[in-house]
């Protein structure tokens, strides 16, 4: 039997988007979900295109402050991850709520583009007034992120 959840992806307090997605794995503190391109027609960034029939294979902790998504074309190839910067995900009654910090980070399949995105958003956001905390650990976090997508491992060593 497989498991469904609701993921609610949250930022300043307003669900931005909520969309089923089927349990692959959980170990207690990561959680694995698979899901189809929840928004709708294409979201083209220049860097990488989301579009119908695309699969995201995404992977939320309950003790990191990030969510990283592979994202496969609906031919089964790997376009890349994107990942988010968020607080630690909230499990609970059928569903995974995450909390957007704007930050995110976008590594290509071939590992050669390590892309920081919406650090001006970030900026923008007031987090590091109203929260100096959240928003040290959300920087320390992209920091992390990006330095694994750099090793010889790349993302991968995370999703092991």
């Amino acid at each position: 039997m497989t498991t469904t959840w609701t993921i609610t992806l949250t930022k300043a307090g307003r669900t931005k988007i909520a969309y089923p997605a089927a349990q692959l794995a959980d170990d207690g503190d990561r959680i694995s979900v698979r899901a189809p391109w929840a928004a709708e027609g294409v979201r083209d960034f220049g860097f990488v295109r989301f579009e119908p029939g695309d699969v995201f294979v995404e992977h939320y902790w309950r003790t990191r402050w990030y969510a990283v998504k592979e994202v496969w074309s609906g031919g089964g190839v790997l376009k890349g991850w994107y990942c988010d910067i968020t607080r630690p995900a909230v499990v609970r009654e059928g569903g995974i709520l995450v909390e957007d910090l704007d930050l995110d980070l976008w590594v290509s399949a071939d590992g050669k583009s390590v892309l920081r995105l919406d650090e001006d958003e970030f900026a923008q956001s007031g987090l590091a007034a109203s929260d100096p905390e959240a928003a040290a650990r959300a920087v320390r976090s992209l920091d992390a992120l990006e330095e694994q997508a750099r090793s010889a491992d790349g993302l991968t060593a995370f999703l092991r």
